[in-house]
């Protein structure tokens, strides 16, 4: 028997502090040099569980919130939904929004999972193309993609975090039909 299952299944609210606590964990150890040191410190777990219960409540059908679970204990955390392209260009796309994993728990499947679940769903919901954007210096989480078969597509927008802009890059990869 399998003492360490690994399962994917829909956030509940009951999640959202461990959620705060791994995707805070998650900014602290993938964006030092990065990120504004002040910002990253600065960040809060208690407010961060806030900002996702209202996020969760508030996010309807179309934006989905998965976390991985082993042995009772939630280790990451993915969101997609549609595409936020402010030209509406891209209905047929869904967006990865957020991907994370307890620092502890990298390199143990965990991602992999999630985001090949979220990849499934979109292409079940019947979009032709998932999008996500990565920090241009994030050289871990572009390999990451890039081994799940993302690619960058051109697409490149400042984003700002504590006041210092940083370039991103989007990354696509086409859905086969569910």
């Amino acid at each position: 028997m399998d003492d360490h299952r690994l399962t994917i299944r829909p956030m509940a609210p009951d999640d959202c502090d461990r959620v705060a606590e791994i995707r805070v964990g998650g900014w602290r150890a993938a964006y030092p040099g990065m990120v504004p040191q002040t910002y990253l410190d600065a960040m809060d777990v208690a407010r961060e569980a806030e900002r996702r219960r209202a996020h969760l409540a508030g996010a309807g059908e179309a934006v989905v919130n998965l976390v991985a679970e082993e042995d009772g204990r939630v280790v990451g955390w993915g969101c997609h939904g549609p595409y936020r392209d402010h030209d509406g260009t891209r209905p047929e796309a869904a967006e990865l929004y957020a991907l994370y994993v307890d620092p502890a728990r990298i390199g143990t499947g965990a991602g992999r999972a999630l985001l090949a679940e979220s990849v499934r769903r979109c292409a079940l919901d019947g979009h032709r193309r998932m999008l996500l954007w990565v920090l241009r210096d994030n050289a871990r989480a572009r390999r990451f993609y890039a081994r799940a078969g993302f690619a960058p597509d051109g697409a490149e927008e400042p984003f700002e975090v504590g006041g210092v802009m940083m370039p991103e890059v989007r990354y696509a990869r086409a859905l086969t039909p569910g």
